[in-house]
């Protein structure tokens, strides 16, 4: 199978239809044999009831509802636990996204040999109180990831190798960082496309604005986990032998200022207590690594790692 298309959608009845007459022309056009995964992420509209009469109709569209709402990054997970196709294309389902792209997409994927390549909507119609923080949002994560050739870290429209998908797993908000767990997976060759961007056709934005609050947190937990979540005593002890000698070498110096040069009141001083705060603080950041090394070391994923190719074996 050349492309197994994933639609995670949420309350979209209105615009699916439409969706699934145009990928279907598109694939028919470029003559691809494929697979449309609709995620229903517990709609409260007839969205599922859609699904069920276009797969009716077409047997390349397969539908797959959750029992309630638990998030596009989940709908994305199940999606690709489900994928096929060679290539895997991601798009939102409410018509912003266009199904012409996909070809080109396809083709930066099979013939120029990116892992990923995510689509930038280089002209958008949305409202300056999302494109303004989208901007401050991809800029953070740009330096963060150090993905420079990035603009566009969420856009919906992206593509990826099989290999990707299948190596990754996305939870909680993490749909955003997509590229970032791709490249900390060992997945580095990332490339990026100007899309077009529809304007809205039907209903309303289903994400608000503490989505980029929740976005800022995500990208500190996931940079964490990656860079430190299969040796944490190399951040945690770090940060605790620096506080543990910081709390000694001011206590030292306040125990040489109280023998040495008579000065007294020292148990008043600020100081004092600043020393004995970074000592304790050092202490726990220790035992916390430690602690934490235990724990990863007897995790059932300690040993788990991304082989690109074998051979003979």
């Amino acid at each position: 199978m050349d492309i197994s298309i994933v639609i995670p959608l949420f309350n979209e009845e209105e615009s699916l239809p439409e969706l699934f007459s145009w990928i279907a022309k598109v694939m028919l056009e470029h003559n691809f044999s494929y697979e449309v995964l609709a995620v229903d992420d517990g709609s409260r509209d007839n969205s599922w009831d859609v699904i069920k009469t276009a797969a009716a109709s077409n047997s390349s569209i397969k539908g797959i509802r959750f029992q309630r709402n638990y998030g596009k990054s989940a709908a994305l997970q199940v999606g690709f636990q489900q994928a096929k196709g060679t290539v895997v294309v991601t798009m939102d389902a409410d018509l912003q996204d266009s199904p012409e792209e996909i070809p080109a997409l396809y083709k930066m994927i099979t013939e120029d040999g990116f892992d990923l390549v995510s689509g930038w909507k280089k002209k958008r119609y949305d409202p300056i109180t999302k494109t303004i923080p989208t901007r401050l949002f991809n800029a953070a994560t740009r330096y963060v990831s150090n993905i420079h050739n990035l603009h566009d870290f969420n856009c919906g429209l992206k593509a990826y190798k099989l290999a990707v998908v299948k190596s990754i797993e996305v939870y909680g908000e993490m749909h955003r960082y997509i590229p970032v767990i791709a490249k900390w997976s060992g997945f580095e060759k990332i490339g990026e496309k100007a899309v077009q961007h529809q304007e809205r056709k039907y209903g309303k934005t289903k994400f608000g604005l503490e989505r980029f609050v929740n976005g800022f947190l995500d990208l500190m937990s996931i940079t964490f986990v990656s860079r430190y979540g299969k040796r944490p005593m190399h951040i945690f002890g770090t940060l605790g032998v620096i506080s543990f000698f910081f709390g000694v070498l001011t206590l030292i110096y306040l125990t040489i200022t109280k023998t040495i040069f008579g000065q007294v009141g020292i148990a008043s001083r600020p100081v004092f207590y600043l020393g004995i705060l970074t000592v304790i603080v050092g202490t726990q950041l220790f035992v916390a690594g430690f602690l934490g090394e235990l724990i990863a070391r007897n995790g059932a994923d300690r040993n788990q790692y991304n082989i690109g190719e074998q051979v003979n074996l």
